[in-house]
């Protein structure tokens, strides 16, 4: 298989949330597309937090084009300069108060949708966690923290009790297999 050749590259819409631009391509068999949307978003970064009480630290935010509430773990984009672990931090910090004195665990990066969109999502875990601020949100955020049995939040997205977005069900999934494969190593303890 080969890769496409990018004929042309317009722009037809920028903003601080994302660019939307218009390539030309050309596939490997000589078709040529003329109108290929690729949605130019910034990377995002989240993490599975968990408490020293094991519970996991969930905040729940209108999302507008979701029409909901949603039960999500906390994340955000990373500000100039930032590391993506440091973006993580304050993002966490920012949304929940929350904080630990362990290192941020790398969980993984994963394309959001490659298909339309240029971004991934980074994911990782953040154990021993404490409330130790209060929380910073910006003047768009309302942002209720929820704390939830960690063990018993992966019975709640399996019911589909409550509106529960894509990336992070994701994360929770990889935090849940990098603690039982710890487990299975004889690491009990979070």
């Amino acid at each position: 298989m080969e890769k496409w050749k990018t004929l042309k590259s317009e722009y037809l819409h920028h903003s601080p949330f994302g660019n939307i631009r218009k390539d030309r391509c050309e596939l490997p068999n000589g078709l040529v597309i003329d109108d290929y949307v690729v949605n130019e978003f910034s990377d995002w970064v989240n993490a599975v937090v968990i408490t020293k009480e094991k519970q996991i630290v969930l905040v729940e935010q209108y999302r507008y084009a979701g029409g909901e509430f949603f039960l999500e773990v906390p994340a955000g984009k990373r500000e100039a300069g930032e590391t993506h672990e440091e973006g993580l931090i304050r993002e966490v910090r920012e949304e929940t108060g929350y904080m630990s004195l362990q290192k941020p665990i790398f969980l993984g990066e994963f394309m959001v949708n490659p298909a339309t969109q240029n971004n991934k999502v980074i994911s990782y875990l953040i154990v021993d966690a404490f409330k130790q601020y209060d929380q910073k949100l910006d003047d768009t955020e309302e942002i209720r923290v929820q704390l939830v049995d960690f063990e018993e939040f992966g019975d709640v997205l399996m019911r589909q009790e409550l509106p529960v977005q894509l990336f992070t069900a994701h994360a929770y999934l990889l935090a849940k297999n990098y603690l039982a494969k710890r487990f299975e190593n004889n690491e009990h303890s979070f």
